[in-house]
């Protein structure tokens, strides 16, 4: 089984993203499952075959432990970890090809705890990649942009592993901002010299080295532009996951 892990900023359509990828890899006759790891949602736009709110109860939480929203969500999270291998097991069960892994709508709560990481390597034997969603409101500026770039260094960081990154809902864009777009990420010394000429100051200065490190290493690496509406990158995105987990083959 080879388990992408869909992370990224809140509302850039994650759940969305999973339904969508999940009928694009059943178009092809790949066999695929979803697993919803995240406790408080109220509903989900698939049927998740593995769902961690069969394991951890949200309001429960709430109410016996007297916790806020997101002390909750921080405990249901903390709290899967001791399910772990019974998600396992009924994956296993399945036996699919590729597991779609929809994580919580904080990229925070998974991300950046050490249950999350635990959860990717321990349910996957750690044969996982992480695709990095943002959504295409972040291509409004360039300074936003460049937020984003650094936040999806910070997740390859968390999880040393192949990461595939995305933009999403391209389809709202206007065309100006779509091209532009596409022209930052052929180009990272346009996007810098965008970045420069909306500000400069200290804050500005020390964005700027952080951008030139992470140009020099080479690190900026492709963002796939998606519409989970049109279909658009869909195709593309599954050859990356091909590459990544198949070396190409569909299986």
């Amino acid at each position: 089984m080879n388990f992408v892990f869909i992370t990224g900023t809140a509302g850039s359509g994650k759940s969305t993203l999973a339904l969508s990828l999940e009928g694009r890899l059943h178009s092809s006759e790949v066999d695929v499952a979803t697993v919803n790891l995240d406790p408080g949602v109220l509903w989900l736009p698939y049927t998740p075959d593995v769902d961690i709110r069969d394991y951890v109860n949200y309001e429960r939480m709430i109410e016996e432990y007297k916790l806020g929203p997101n002390g909750a969500l921080v405990a249901c999270v903390d709290a899967a970890v001791n399910h772990v291998d019974e998600m396992k097991g009924e994956l296993e069960k399945l036996g699919p090809d590729y597991v779609l892994v929809d994580t919580p709508g904080q990229m925070e709560l998974f991300a950046y705890r050490d249950s999350g990481t635990f959860i990717a390597s321990a349910l996957s034997d750690n044969n996982f990649s992480v695709l990095f969603l943002a959504d295409s409101l972040f291509l409004n500026r360039a300074s936003d942009y460049v937020a984003v770039l650094l936040l999806a260094s910070s997740i390859n960081a968390r999880f040393k592993v192949p990461q595939i990154n995305c933009i999403s809902k391209v389809d709202l864009l206007p065309k100006e901002l779509y091209d532009r777009g596409l022209l930052w990420i052929s180009d990272p010394e346009l996007l810098k010299e965008a970045f420069l000429a909306e500000s400069h100051d200290l804050k500005t200065e020390m964005s700027e080295r952080l951008l030139d490190m992470l140009i020099d290493i080479g690190a900026l690496g492709e963002f796939i532009f998606t519409s989970s509406n049109t279909g658009e990158g869909l195709d593309d995105l599954y050859a990356q996951m091909q590459r990544v987990h198949t070396g190409g083959e569909d299986r």
